[in-house]
């Protein structure tokens, strides 16, 4: 069985993202990384969340956990709203067209929805 979850990231709140990071990190000491697939999907103000001035006091865990296959993708409304560039956020990030349709494709395709 494949622990298929995503963890949906929608404020700028910091305690909402330490939270996911710890509880991927915690699943990951129970599931081989191999058997795990895990997303992170950040819309709206949480985008700032991913800023590169921003991440510096965990920027390590997202490249720990993007290591071990988490993916983490970046609403571009949000981004263009924001007016912000992918340059501006951390490595690991990805964009996605809207972070609501990779929400439903993700939970469509068997992913548990986290909202932490």
């Amino acid at each position: 069985m494949v622990a298929k979850v995503v963890f949906h990231i929608g404020w700028d709140q910091e305690d909402s993202l330490l939270m996911a990071l710890n509880n991927v990190r915690n699943l990951l000491k129970e599931v081989p990384e191999e058997e795990a697939s895990i997303f992170f999907v950040a819309n709206g103000s949480a985008v700032n969340l991913f800023r590169k001035d921003r991440a510096t006091h965990y920027v390590s865990t997202i490249e720990e956990l993007h290591k071990a296959g988490a993916r983490f993708l970046m609403c571009r409304h949000s981004i263009t709203n924001l007016g912000l560039t992918m340059e501006e956020l951390v490595k690991p990030c990805e964009r996605v067209p809207a972070g609501i349709v990779e929400l439903i494709r993700l939970q469509q395709d068997g992913y548990a929805y986290v909202r932490p």
